[in-house]
This record gives C-alpha cells, structure tokens and sequence, in this order.
C-alpha cells in the first residue's frame, strides 16, 4: 500500500512538471522569426480614420490596407519621386536655358575715380569736365545657353536615368515587402486565433475530467491525487488560454500597425487558417522566373548601369566641352526712351587643363561605386538562388508536415477518447487521460504551428520569385 502511495505521488510530481513544461511550450511560439519586411519602416505606417463599429479584414484586405499605408513603401514612393528630380537636375546641363531680364538705370560718373585726368591746355580755352551725367538708359534682352557637346553632363543624365529606373524597381520591390509583411503579421495573427480556439476546447475538455473525477472521489470510487492532477490539468489550460489571447491581442496591434489602421480600431479577422494545395514547381523554371520578375534584381542592375555612366563622366571630366549663348533685346536712352536693338553670339570651347587632381578622385570615387553595384549584383544573383531554393525546400516540408500533423490529431483524439471510456469504467486512473489530453493539445499546436509555416512559406516562395501580388491571388483565395 505504502508503494502505491509513493508511486502515484511520484507520477503526480512527474505530471506536474509535464504541465508546466506543456505550458511553457505553448507560450512559446514555434514559428519562424520576423521576416526583415516586418521589421524596420515596413513595421510601421501612417494611420487612417477611425473607423465606427468593428471591421472585417480578411487578408486580401490587410495587404490592400498594406499598400496604401505602409510607411516603408510610402517611403519607397518618396525616393522614387526624388530620383526623378536628380534627373531633371541633370538634364537641366544638356537641355537649352532660356532667361530674360531687363534693367533701368540711372547714373553720374566720376572719372577722376577711374583714373581718367586728361585737361586741355588752358589757351584752348577748352575744359573737360570731371564729372559725366546724370544719365539713365535702359537695357532688355532675351538670353539662351545651350550645351553643344559636354560628355561628362550627357553621361551623368544617363546615370541619373538610370537611377530613376532603379528606384522605379525598388518601389515595386517594396511592394513585394508590404504584402510579405502583412502576410507575417496576418498569419502569426490567424494562427494565434487558433490558439485561442483549441485552447479553449482543451479547457472544457480538462474540466469535464476534473469534474468526473472529483465525482469518483467523492463516491469513493478513485483517490485523492487523481482530482489533484485533473486539477493540475484544468488550471495549466486555463493559462494557457490566458497566454494565448494575450498574444493574439499584441499580434493584432502589430498587424494594425502593419496595415496602417487607426489606433484604436476594432477589427476581426476573416480568413480562418486558409490552406490552398500546392502545385508543384521545378527549380529551373522557379529560378528564371526569379530572375526575370524580382523586383530588386531589376534595381541592382540599373544600380549597375548608373554607375557605369557615372564613371564614364568622371573620366569625361578630362575632355573638352563646347557650349553655345546667345541674347537679343532693346537698349536705349531712358530719358527720350529711344531704343535699338542689341545681341551678342558666342560659342565657348573649354578644355581643362589641371584642376588639382579633382577629376582623378572623382574618377577614383566612381570606379569604386562601379565595382561595389557589380559585387552587390552578383551578391544578389547568389542570394536570390538561394531564396528560391530555400523556399521551395520550405514549402514541400511545410506541405507534408501539414499532412502529417492533421493526422496525428485524428490519432491523439482517438487515443483521448479511449482514455476516458478507460477512465469512465474505472479501468485507469487521470494519468493516462492527462497524457492523452497532453498528447492532443500538441498535435494541435503542431497542426497550427504547420498551417502557418506553410501558409508563410508559400508567401515566401511568392516573395522570392518576385511575384508577390500574383502569389498571394493564387495561394489565398480567401476562405
């Protein structure tokens, strides 16, 4: 008897720490770290009007939201405008420069100040005066400068042409990293959601076993220690619920963050754990789409063309350059206000001679900016194999593992319902019956944990061939 005693206080002592260790394990989210589109600028957003009542959001809705607020592509927007102006700034060098001025002006002139002393002799009777005026005249003209020939300013319009293009790539990339981050905030959201669900599920499931035990105790039908671990099992759910609506109430307010909502605004998710089959996709035809849609390898390839014209100018800045001016307009007299007319033509050919070594840093500077875009270039070109392949790779493991863990809920809801048909007749004690509610809160966790990994991978794969809006169509057809 003593034995007995002893070994079911050892089993109570062993259950304990498992339901903390099921606790702690549920409190701790299994699933993969936030992408770099999730953190940083694309974190945040500039908020919309409040909305009265709650909100619907499926997920289609939040990258919509996504798109129209999210700050790192609002931003992207901002840069891509101010790569337009450096355009127009340097295409100011290459295009004709029209001004026109006019002028009035009034004067009395001290020659003596200009050194001019010239005296007739006095038997002339002649007399110079030292002073000329007042006098007033009056000047207007149209002017124009047009550059005739200038390699360094024609190359630095290429350049900035260039760079325009790259910023056009980028912002399109940006996009790409709003709908990956909303997809994140969105299905880290969903899956706590479920988290919720099951949890309470686990919950009422735990407390039907207390309740039946405690009744067997009290008729006198079971020990003591088995009420204690049904009671054990019942309050580590109700932490577990506890922990899990608090998560999915912080992951809300990073999703409203995210999508640019206002502060305060009550939403609720629509989309409940969608789950789209995969068609399967060879590597080679995965990687040639990659390379022909990511956004961001466009970008690093007119960032490379940018820099070759850029160093093309800072070696033109040892060649000559030829430019032609010219005005036209009225003078005259203010005073009886008669006018002629007056131009000037003028064609210049400058040709440096030294300037200091400035051209040679400036070629210095460029070659090295030209062979840092052709490294990150090549960088990328590695990076986005990668990508692919690693996506992929996830997204065939995540597929089977969705397979897997839906099956072994079936497995674990079976073994529970036996354990308490055993536990009911008197068979077992709250042991097996624990480890089997045990066993069916992990399957569970396991299923949503790979509903999301897969769900995310698919994001993912969509992310690395550069088709994110496409991707996301297809993948999530709202459910």
């Amino acid at each position: 008897m003593r034995r007995a005693v002893v070994f079911s206080a050892v089993l109570s002592v062993l259950l304990l720490f498992s339901a903390k260790s099921s606790l702690a394990q549920y409190g701790t989210s299994p699933l993969p770290g936030a992408p770099p589109a999730a953190q940083g600028n694309f974190a945040g957003s500039v908020p919309s009007k409040l909305v009265p009542g709650v909100l619907p959001l499926s997920l289609h809705d939040a990258i919509e939201r996504g798109l129209k607020q999210n700050l790192g592509l609002l931003l992207s927007e901002q840069d891509l405008g101010a790569a337009r102006g450096a355009r127009w700034q340097q295409l100011s060098a290459l295009l004709p420069n029209l001004d026109a001025s006019s002028y009035i002006d009034g004067s009395e002139v001290d020659l003596a100040e200009f050194g001019f002393s010239f005296k007739f002799p006095p038997s002339l009777g002649i007399k110079f005066p030292s002073v000329v005026g007042p006098f007033a005249y009056f000047d207007s003209r149209a002017y124009v400068t047009q550059s005739i020939f200038d390699w360094q300013a024609i190359n630095n319009a290429h350049a900035a042409s260039q760079s325009v293009k790259a910023a056009q790539a980028t912002y399109k990339d940006a996009r790409d990293l709003v709908i990956l981050a909303v997809g994140y905030t969105y299905l880290q959201a969903i899956a706590d959601l479920a988290r919720i669900e099951t949890a309470t599920a686990q919950v009422q499931t735990a407390q039907t076993l207390f309740n039946q035990a405690s009744d067997q105790v009290k008729a006198g039908t079971s020990p003591a220690i088995d009420s204690l671990r049904a009671q054990v099992e019942y309050k580590t759910r109700q932490q577990g619920l506890i922990q899990a609506k608090n998560d999915f109430a912080i992951q809300k307010l990073a999703l409203a963050r995210v999508i640019g909502l206002a502060p305060g605004q009550e939403f609720d998710l629509t989309d409940k754990s969608p789950y789209q089959p995969f068609a399967g996709l060879s590597i080679d035809e995965a990687l040639k789409r990659a390379y022909e849609s990511r956004s961001d390898y466009q970008a690093a390839l007119a960032n490379e063309r940018a820099s070759e014209f850029s160093s093309r100018a800072a070696h033109a800045g040892y060649l000559p350059s030829l430019s032609f001016s010219a005005d036209y307009g009225l003078a005259g007299n203010y005073s009886n206000l008669t006018s002629h007319g007056v131009f000037d033509v003028r064609g210049t050919l400058t040709i440096p001679i030294f300037q200091g070594n400035r051209v040679h840093g400036d070629v210095l500077e460029a070659d090295a900016r030209l062979k840092q875009s052709r490294d990150e270039l090549e960088n990328l070109h590695a990076q986005i194999d990668a990508d692919v392949r690693t996506a992929l790779l996830n997204v065939e493991s995540a597929e089977e593992e969705v397979a897997v863990a839906q099956s072994n809920i079936d497995l674990a809801d079976q073994t529970l319902a036996q354990s308490q048909d055993r536990f009911r007749a008197g068979v077992t004690d709250t042991v097996e019956v624990v480890q089997a509610q045990e066993a069916v809160a992990t399957a569970h966790e396991n299923y949503i944990a790979s509903l999301y990994r897969d769900n995310y991978a698919k994001i993912s794969l969509a992310r690395a061939l550069g088709l994110a809006e496409v991707g996301v169509n297809e993948y999530f057809k709202g459910k």
